[in-house]
Formats: C-alpha cells, structure tokens, sequence
C-alpha cells in the first residue's frame, strides 16, 4: 500500500479534545448505568416453594411428578404435541429433551418462600424454617442436588412485616455462612416494593451483612418484584422502576413481574389476572425498558391455572401455559414463575420448540454476518448480538447443543459471547 492521502479538515485539535472532555462525565456514567449482560446464565423459569414445606428431596420429587404426568397424559412425542399444538417435525427432539431436562435438572432456580406461599406464622417457627433452609440449601450445594440458582423470598419492607423479613434474611443469610458460606447460585427476591427508599433500604441491609463477615462489597445481590403500581408510576407521576433499579447500588439481579398482586392493585377482577392481560403487558414493557442495558433481567410471572384432574383437564391447563410461555419469549421475557410440578412438561416444551425451531435461520444469519456473506437478510451489529443471544440462551438450557451450533455457524461459545457483547468469562 502506497502513504496515506492527506485529506483536508476544519476541526481543530483543541476542538475534538475540548468535546471528549465535555462528555467524559457522561461517557463514565453510561458505563455505570449501562454495562450490558452479565454474561450469566439466565434461569428458564423460577419455582416457588412455601418455606415449610421445603425439603431436601423437593427439586426431585417435583421432577419425579413432572415425569409421572407426562407418562399418564402424554406418554409419547405425537401425544405432546398434538395436545399443545407442536409442529411434526420438532415433535421428537422436543419431547426427548423435556425427559432428559425433568430427569437431570428439573428445576433451574427455586424460591423458597416465606412471603404469600408462607403466611404469617410464630416467630419461633420462622426463624426456625429460615435456618433449616439455610442448612438444606447449603447441603444441597456440597452434594451436587442444588438448582443452579437457589434463595428465598422474603416479607416485604412494609411497616407490618419488616422486622420479620429482616430477621429471616438474617437468619438465612447467618445460616448460610455458617455452614460454609454463600453458594455462587444465591438469589434472594423482595417483594411487594413500592417505594424507592425500600430497595436502598435493602442494599443497607446487605452492605451491613457483607462488613460483618468480610464479604466482598456488592457480593450478594438480590431481585425486585414489581407487583404495585407504584413501582411502575410513583406518586409524582414518575416512573418508578428505573430508580429502584438506581437505588440498588448495583445489587438489583432481576426485576420479576407479580401477575396477581398487580393485577389486582390495578382493580382487575379475578377472573382476568393474567399475564397477558393489558395491564401486564404495560407494567412489563415498562420494565423491559428500565432494565435494558443495565445487566438487570426481566421475568414473566405465573398461571394459576394448575394442569390436575382427568388428562382433558390437564391438556386444556398445560395448552394454556404453554400459550403464555410462548408469548413471553416472542416479547423477549425469558424467564417466568411455574407454580406446579405440571408446569414444568410444557415450561420446557415451550422453551425448546422457540429455540429450535429458529435455530437453523438464525445459525445462518450469524454466520452470513461474520462471513459478510450478504443473504437474502442485511443484519446489523446489533441483530448479530441478538441471535447470538438467541443462541446462548438455547445452550444454556438446553434446548440445543454446543456441536449443533458450532456445524451450523462455525463458531464456538467464546465467539457467541463476543458477538453478544457477552464478558469473555461465562457461566
């Protein structure tokens, strides 16, 4: 190559540097606010167990009772997907990989819950509950029956019930370290959030947590559950969530959505409470918008509509779920709450059916893309990182596998995570 041309310009130097220092405040703080995904593993869904009834053998009996369900109401592929609509083709792989999931990993985090599931019960037999968690939690780490993610939810930081709360996150907490410290997996969720001022209250407690046993600063991190119109629009007319997320310090791990509570705080009847009710999809694509780029995930809520009793029954419940599980992921919410061991079968055919069946044109879009070898579609970086996403999720859990991925883009994951702007170092 022969010297580079001199090409005529106007600005000068100072002009250029005068700009950068302008904006170097601004540059420092979209770093803090917005330091893009985590490049964690985020959770299909989250199951919610009421603190008593908590066990060590709970993860497997809910996937022994997933398994059992398919064998009485869908004991074979056709039987699946005709009863929830799944295409021919991916009948099989579908079908075989639900098995496989419910049999070695049936839940991929779980809540044990002392707030609504829970009640209000004695002190004695709460702090009493909140320390047997912590000892089968921790006991399920060191034998290798844990879900990846594992936590409790407690009360909320409303006058009635906040010294319980507290107290049961202290015990859990104290309990944890006690039988040989925080698991990497802990997640904890608080719930009922109304007002910014609780989530800082939250971040205090944790900060005081992590002096008084030389934790790291910022180690334990926690969610927030958005189940009151005030944490969507405040009192002033302001949007509420984006400053909770804020007032966490970077502590806030996820924003899920309350399906009941929230729609009841809107005044809908009970009849309609549902995620895909207007109001959820409003306070939702609120929060999607607060978290975006800030590393803080959104997640779907529940169904109350529970897959038992004779197998039309079951189909219609699991038909249902599906539906809404599906919805979600079309609109970008990866994770929900599944509330039954019956949640699970379709939970997961949802997920693997999304996956899989884009798993192909979004492989070759990728590898168009890195190739610059044009298509019928013209991607740009940012489409590039969201089917790399698309394809991280799938492994993540499950839905496809490494070699797949790797024939079909002839990439590996460390260049999925690049691509997705992903650290290089992931879960």
């Amino acid at each position: 190559m022969g010297q580079q041309e001199t090409v005529a310009t106007s600005f000068a130097d100072t002009v250029r540097e005068g700009i950068g220092a302008a904006l170097a405040e601004v540059d420092a703080d979209l770093a803090r606010r917005y330091p893009g995904d985590p490049g964690t593993r985020q959770p299909v869904h989250t199951v919610y167990v009421p603190g008593d009834a908590f066990t060590a053998g709970t993860i497997r009996s809910w996937g022994d009772q997933a398994l059992a369900m398919l064998d009485e109401h869908a004991p074979d592929a056709g039987a699946l997907a005709a009863a929830l609509g799944i295409s021919d083709d991916l009948a099989g792989p579908v079908y075989d990989r639900v098995r496989a999931k419910l049999e070695r990993e049936p839940v991929e985090d779980l809540r044990i819950d002392f707030e609504d599931g829970y009640g209000l019960r004695s002190d004695a037999e709460e702090d009493e509950a909140a320390a047997r968690a912590a000892a089968l939690v921790a006991a399920a780490y060191r034998d290798g029956t844990a879900a990846p993610y594992m936590g409790i939810r407690m009360k909320c930081m409303e006058a009635a019930v906040r010294d319980r709360g507290i107290r049961t996150l202290d015990v859990f907490l104290t309990g944890l370290m006690a039988a040989g410290g925080l698991p990497e997996g802990l997640v904890l969720t608080l719930p009922k959030v109304t007002y910014v001022e609780q989530v800082t209250a939250m971040a205090r407690l944790l900060d005081a947590f992590e002096k008084t046993h030389a934790l790291t600063p910022g180690r334990i991190g926690f969610e927030i559950q958005i189940e009151t119109t005030q944490s969507i629009l405040g009192a002033d007319g302001r949007a509420t969530v984006a400053r909770m997320i804020e007032a966490a310090e970077g502590r806030a791990t996820s924003l899920h959505y309350g399906t009941f509570d929230y729609s009841a705080s809107c005044g809908v009847s009970a009849a309609y409470q549902a995620s895909d009710h207007p109001v959820a999809d409003h306070a939702k694509a609120v929060m999607q918008v607060a978290a975006a780029g800030t590393g803080v995930r959104v997640s779907d809520g529940s169904t109350n509509v529970l897959p038992v009793g004779p197998t039309a029954q079951v189909h219609d419940a699991w038909r249902l779920h599906h539906g809404l599980t599906r919805r979600a992921l079309a609109r970008a919410y990866y994770q929900g709450w599944d509330m039954h061991p019956g949640h699970l079968p379709t939970r997961y055919a949802a997920v693997y059916a999304f996956y899989r069946e884009g798993l192909e044109k979004a492989a070759a879009r990728l590898a168009a893309y890195v190739a610059k070898a044009g298509g019928d579609i013209a991607d740009e970086p940012a489409t590039a990182k969201a089917l790399s996403g698309y394809l991280l999720r799938g492994l993540d859990c499950g839905a496809v596998d490494s070699d797949e991925v790797a024939r079909l883009t002839g990439l590996t994951r460390a260049d999925l995570d690049g691509l997705a702007g992903r650290p290089t170092k992931s879960a």
